[in-house]
């Protein structure tokens, strides 16, 4: 079945309070774009198990994904599907997020352990093997959108290529780029970040979106507490970050405190792409 192309934001369910966050940020990105958000339920052995020991039957799940369907079409104004599949949550969110050519999915989580709730062990893995972005939304409403995007930029050749991507969503949401420049003791990583730093103002500038550089020159402490001390001082809408496939974290923070990023206790919206994703075609084109 040929699918028409259409700017289809997927959203991954438990039915979950955090779920719901969720929803409703994708449901705002969807209704911006003249979209459509489509609800995702895998069907596991877990909810095989909770079905069973309920007495329920499978339609259970249709009927639940089906109210809720309606109930934010109806709220949100945006056309709205839903689909129900069984699989393993971890290869079954990427596989319908290719058969149905989904652009971006919005994964809600209460922190590590509320996405290990919802995805099982392989939580991170289903960020890391996304062929689309992922934003990770914690229980905080999307409200005006993402006005201001916290950009951290290090020395790494993939830490400007997400910069394609904060284009885009600036574009979208007339949003306010801040640049994070991480700066090292090592003169010649320093070089490079500043070589990264203005490649990605030049790009900035030429697409006319507006943005500022704040450089941290503190590289004693854990680089992951400094970008988000910054983040709770200019209280971004959205952290921008590289993910980086075979180690399961952010490029730009090679420790084990990256995943406090996506994660963040501030429960700011955290926007992760791999490096493969650049190439395909952005929400909105």
């Amino acid at each position: 079945m040929k699918i028409k192309k259409e700017n289809i934001v997927l959203v991954p369910t438990d039915f979950s309070e955090v779920a719901n966050y969720a929803i409703d940020h994708a449901a705002g990105i969807a209704k911006l774009l003249g979209g459509k958000v489509t609800l995702l339920h895998v069907i596991n052995k877990d909810t095989k198990a909770f079905l069973k020991k309920e007495n329920l039957s499978d339609d259970t799940i249709n009927d639940k994904l089906k109210a809720i369907a309606s109930l934010v079409a109806n709220k949100y104004s945006v056309k709205l599907d839903y689909i129900a599949e069984e699989g393993s949550i971890f290869t079954t969110i990427a596989k319908v997020t290719n058969d149905i050519n989904a652009k971006i999915i919005v994964m809600g989580t209460h922190g590590k352990i509320g996405v290990q709730h919802l995805v099982g062990s392989f939580a991170l893995k289903v960020i890391e093997s996304s062929p689309v972005p992922v934003i990770v939304v914690q229980e905080k409403d999307f409200g005006k959108g993402y006005k201001n995007i916290l950009l951290p930029v290090d020395e790494s050749p993939e830490s400007k290529q997400k910069v394609n991507w904060a284009i885009h969503i600036a574009k979208i949401f007339n949003s306010t780029i801040h640049i994070y420049n991480v700066q090292h003791s090592d003169q010649f990583l320093s070089d490079e970040v500043d070589r990264n730093v203005a490649q990605i103002k030049k790009f900035l500038k030429e697409s006319n979106v507006q943005f500022d550089v704040y450089d941290c020159h503190n590289s004693k402490s854990n680089l992951c507490k400094d970008v988000m001390a910054y983040a709770d001082h200019i209280k971004p809408d959205l952290i921008m970050i590289m993910t980086n496939p075979a180690q399961l974290m952010p490029s730009f923070i090679i420790s084990p405190w990256a995943e406090h990023v996506i994660f963040n206790s501030s429960k700011i919206p955290t926007m992760c792409i791999n490096p493969v994703d650049f190439g395909i075609t952005y929400i909105g084109n």
